[in-house]
């Protein structure tokens, strides 16, 4: 699943449920521009396991794809149970990462959709 090569191998918390958690990123996600990413943020949370148990995001690349948790948060966006999201956000690596940090920084860059499920 292309979404989460780029977002998971660790991992960070959900957006205002966080403390960080370890994180690794790899490749690219779901369809870019240059650094601006579109995620498919799911109506619900997943209990997840980073450095602590936590809430994570769930995202998918494809409305058809399969859900994965997303363990960091994304700069701008507010997540509210109950909603689905469409996203188009900016990545930026981030040189130095503390270690229990992601080496990516996600922003929201425009929310394309909210859709109550």
């Amino acid at each position: 699943m292309r979404i989460l090569k780029t977002i998971l191998t660790g991992c960070i918390p959900v957006v205002a449920f966080f403390s960080l958690a370890q994180c690794t990123a790899t490749s690219d996600a779901v369809s870019s521009n240059g650094n601006e990413k579109t995620f498919i943020v799911g109506p619900q949370t997943a209990d997840c396991t980073g450095v602590v148990p936590m809430k994570c995001l769930q995202v998918k690349e494809t409305p058809g794809g399969d859900w994965t948790n997303f363990y960091t948060n994304i700069d701008g966006f507010t997540y509210e149970p109950g909603y689905e999201y469409v996203l188009k956000v900016k990545t930026e690596k981030i040189k130095n990462p503390p270690a229990d940090g992601s080496s990516i920084k996600y922003t929201l860059v425009k929310q394309i959709s909210k859709t109550k499920k």
